[in-house]
């Protein structure tokens, strides 16, 4: 039997460091999920990505039950992570902060290419490379 679906919810959680407080439990409350549970549930699933900042999609429906999808993480991240850099540059055109190589653009569209809008790792790339640009990165 088909449950009816009353929302979804896109909230981004540290990866096993979900816990009741805000902004994840007054977001779930709000909307009648069992926040422990979605807790226990998420940082199970979370155990191989701690600390790192992950989207995730929480599907809640009229029964008060849930499902969620856990999304790699966003290109921006990732980016900065490879390079170690806390932030991109405060004026992309003008001040560039950092290069990255096609072959390091390559490996992140391709952990990326099951979240992004398109089907093939060029596109992907594309979307990467357009990323780091508008971050001040620039793609050698």
């Amino acid at each position: 039997m088909i449950k009816e679906i009353a929302g979804k919810l896109k909230l981004q959680i540290k990866g096993g460091e979900a816990n009741p407080s805000p902004p994840i439990g007054p977001a779930l409350g709000s909307k009648g999920i069992n926040i422990m549970e979605f807790c226990k549930q998420f940082n199970a699933k979370t155990q191989h990505d701690l600390g790192k900042l992950l989207p995730v999609i929480i599907t809640y429906y009229a029964d008060k039950s849930f499902d969620f999808v856990v999304k790699n993480q966003p290109v921006s991240v990732q980016l900065l992570e490879v390079l170690k850099l806390k932030n991109g540059s405060a004026e992309p055109n003008r001040k560039k902060i950092a290069e990255i190589t096609l072959e390091q653009v390559k490996i992140i569209a391709e952990n990326k290419l099951v979240d992004l809008n398109c089907f093939s790792i060029e596109s992907a790339i594309k979307m990467v490379i357009g990323t780091a640009k508008s971050m001040g990165i620039i793609v050698k």
